[in-house]
């Protein structure tokens, strides 16, 4: 069954999931969890995209996202391919680090914002990385920590940094709000769904992590559609009139009504992204370079797995992304113009899999 594409505009609250390929660690020590952080921060500053929670696995990571302005996309992207450059550089390795693509589900914010920051920020606990919630208070790599104060938010970059502490008397200091990053506001907007001071709020905050504890792996909080929505159990459907419980999609975490409207009012769906036409050569010449091998043997219908995929990424990119005729792809790979075309829909399939490729048609 094939993948529907992504759905995304501006201001959806999304929970994003990315593993390592054949569930191998994508973070080895926490110099690759501080470049990995670093590397979000600078791309979550740069897009205006709020993180609500993080948390870092050694083999996958959680984040909790509303995207501003920039596409989840093109947010993921820059994210997961400069993080994966620089961990090939410094573990000397090559090839694929992230498993696919990442995963993303569209939340529906009243009933799953909260319970979606918990989930994430328990990982490390069920993944047995921490003994217990104290030990969780004060782990470094989940943002569960940065909102108790227990340890710096490495979201908020050190320049804009206005640090809260248990004497200010409310959760937002007027005084300061011009000097504040984003990072540091979406914390005070987790704060204030507790309460109005920093103590009472943080105490709430903890009760609240502590009470989910018991609650286990959560599968209804690990994917979109009606079913995962009512608590994974189509039981949980029966009450819904006949049409709310018709609206279920996997991308969507959130009533029927929700999936609905999100529906009908993506302004963005993912799907070919288009770029700046230039030569079919030269096009050629990148993706050879960027699949690490020979022009020639593309060109010459060597059947060697990387020249196969090159051939069919070069058909996807030329005819999707950058409007040319069948017949010109199949006058330079020597093929037929059906052949062509059945090239460009195996690329569809693959292009996902090949981090970095749209930036180096940038």
């Amino acid at each position: 069954m094939p993948r529907l594409a992504r759905l995304d505009s501006p201001g959806l609250l999304q929970h994003v999931m990315a593993r390592g390929t054949e569930r191998r660690k994508i973070f080895k020590d926490d110099k690759d969890r501080e470049l990995f952080l670093g590397r979000l921060a600078a791309v979550l500053g740069e897009t205006q995209t709020q993180c609500y929670a993080w948390s870092l696995i050694p083999n996958h990571f959680h984040l909790l996202l509303r995207t501003g302005p920039t596409p989840l996309s093109k947010v993921m992207r820059r994210l997961m391919t400069g993080y994966a450059v620089s961990f090939n550089r410094r573990h000397r390795r090559a090839g694929h680090l992230f498993q696919n693509r990442y995963k993303s589900v569209v939340c529906e914010e009243d009933p799953y914002l909260l319970e979606l920051i918990r989930y994430i920020h328990l990982n490390p606990l069920r993944a047995g990385l921490v003994k217990d919630l104290k030990e969780l208070d004060k782990y470094p790599w989940t943002s569960h920590s940065a909102i108790l104060g227990k340890r710096k938010n490495p979201l908020i970059p050190e320049l804009s940094k206005v640090r809260l502490t248990s004497n200010q008397p409310s959760a937002i200091s007027s005084s300061d709000e011009r000097q504040k990053s984003l990072a540091e506001k979406t914390v005070e907007d987790i704060l204030l769904l507790f309460g109005d001071t920093v103590k009472v709020t943080r105490r709430r905050y903890r009760q609240f992590i502590s009470n989910g504890i018991d609650e286990g792996t959560r599968p209804e909080l690990q994917g979109g559609g009606l079913v995962r929505s009512a608590g994974g159990s189509k039981a949980g459907l029966l009450g819904r009139k006949r049409e709310e419980r018709e609206k279920g999609d996997e991308r969507i975490l959130g009533s029927g009504d929700f999936v609905g409207k999100v529906l009908a009012g993506s302004d963005h769906v993912e799907g070919p992204k288009i770029v700046r036409r230039i030569p079919l050569l030269e096009l050629v010449d990148r993706v050879s370079g960027f699949l690490e091998t020979k022009k020639d043997e593309v060109l010459s219908g060597n059947r060697r797995i990387k020249n196969c995929h090159a051939r069919d990424l070069i058909s996807f990119v030329a005819a999707k992304s950058m409007g040319y005729k069948f017949n010109d792809i199949a006058a330079l790979l020597n093929i037929h113009p059906v052949s062509a075309g059945r090239s460009a829909e195996k690329g569809r399939k693959l292009v996902d899999n090949y981090e970095g490729i749209w930036d180096i048609l940038e």
